[in-house]
Formats: C-alpha cells, structure tokens, sequence
C-alpha cells in the first residue's frame, strides 16, 4: 500500500497534477479525462447526478458529481477559461461526457407522461413525448462521444447556489418558471426545453441576446460550434470520435 500511494504521489509531480486512478480503464484507453485534472479552476455543476434536472432524479450512468470529457477538450475549454477570465467570467459546466444509457433513461422518461412534476420547470409547453422529435434530447446524443459540453458563465467572485424560482414573463407573454443558480442570467436557465433557449429567438430581451452572442463568439473563436436550439450546448469541431462512427458512441459510467 505504501509503495502505491508513494507511486501516485510521485505521479502527481511529475504531471503537476493530482492523479485520477478512479477513471475507468476503457475512457482511460479511449483518452477521456477528468475535466479538473485539466483546469481546476472550471466550476462544475453536474446535473444529472443529482435530482435537480428534467427527470427530477439521477440518471443512469451518472455514479458520481464530476465532469469527464475527452482530453481534446478538456484543453479547449482550459484555453476557453483563461479567455472569460480576462473579462471576469468562469466558466460553468452542467455535462460534458454522457453514457448512451443516460439517453436511453431520457427515452423511457419521455413516455411515461403520467410524471409530469418538472413540467413547469423545464418543459412548461412542450409535450414531454416530443423532445426528442424537437431535438432537446437524442436517442444517439453527441455527448456520448465525450466532446460536447453544456455550459454557461459566472462572475468572478460570485458561487453557485441552490436553485430559487422566479416567474418571468418572456416578451411573447408566456410566463416560465426561471430557475437561478447564481451563474450570469441568459434569459432562459439550462435544460429548459423552449423556444425561449434557441441561441437567436424573439422570447427575450436584448441584454440576453448579447449575452449569448458573446458566450457563443468566444466559444467559436476556441475551435466549437453551438446547437441552435440550446445557447448553452456546444460541440468541439475537430472532435477525435466523429458522429458518423457507430465507434465514437460510448457507455462507461460517470464515476
């Protein structure tokens, strides 16, 4: 025992950075890293291993509260991190590597429609039977391939909070429940599956607009591409496990 926690010391220094024996040996072979491994300094805010998400429970896959990515980009978002630090800003990720399983979780979810209790919160007027037809969740997600990450920002200085409901009437009058957890209000709060979360749309007002239009153009100018329908959603364009690659889609746990 002591010579293994003397090895994983030394390994530590040599590196400059705390080992992770915990990752398992297939995303170890595959090239997948802790995201902290990489940069500390990202705040994460993983959701889907907690209850506070659109199921209202932890997803399967999802063993432990970390972020695992592959390290192509993990190095991006380093590089992505230093650039919002200049302007007072970290970055914040809710997901980053899903398991396939997850998404099948999410399809046995959307048909259950006698659970309908975070409807108000994340759904409020969409069928729950039709997120996938609206492409706010796949059967076959990109997440799978370990280089597609949900994000947002935070001010400098300030933390992450439990989440506090505030009713907000968008600009075509529908009223959502918006969900605050401390980080730089875009408008609409992620995973809520409305037209209100389209990175461009007419549902809120200017001041948020330019907000995603700045978290959009600092992530494209670090090599990603944003999901329209999701500002939050962001994929790496030279990302190692290409989509049409029934190989780059992968299943071990978060943990």
């Amino acid at each position: 025992m002591k010579k293994k926690i003397f090895f994983l010391s030394l390994l530590s220094y040599l590196t400059g950075r705390t080992a992770s024996p915990a990752l398992s040996q297939e995303a170890r072979d595959k090239n997948f890293v802790y995201l902290h491994d990489i940069d500390p300094t990202i705040i994460i805010s993983p959701r889907y291993s907690t209850h506070e998400n659109f199921v209202g429970r932890v997803i399967d896959g999802y063993k432990k509260s970390t972020i695992i990515t592959t390290k192509q980009l993990a190095h991006a978002l380093k590089k992505v991190q230093k650039a919002f630090k200049k302007d007072g800003y970290s970055l914040v990720i809710y997901d980053a590597y899903r398991p396939h399983r997850a998404s099948t979780d999410f399809l046995t979810w959307s048909k259950d429609i006698a659970d309908q209790a975070k409807k108000s919160h994340y759904y409020p007027r969409v069928d729950r039977a039709r997120v996938f037809e609206l492409g706010y969740v796949s059967e076959r997600s990109g997440h799978s391939r370990g280089s597609t990450v949900d994000l947002t920002l935070i001010k400098t200085g300030k933390k992450l909070h439990t989440v506090r409901e505030i009713k907000r009437t968008l600009l075509d009058s529908f009223v959502i429940t918006f969900l605050d957890d401390g980080t730089v209000d875009m408008g609409s709060h992620f995973d809520l599956f409305d037209r209100a979360s389209h990175t461009e749309n007419n549902c809120i007002e200017k001041k948020f607009l330019t907000l995603r239009r700045y978290l959009k153009n600092i992530m494209e100018k670090h090599g990603f591409k944003n999901w329209h329908a999701e500002w939050w959603h962001f994929t790496l364009q030279n990302e190692p496990y290409p989509a049409n690659l029934d190989s780059s889609y992968f299943d071990f746990e978060v943990k």
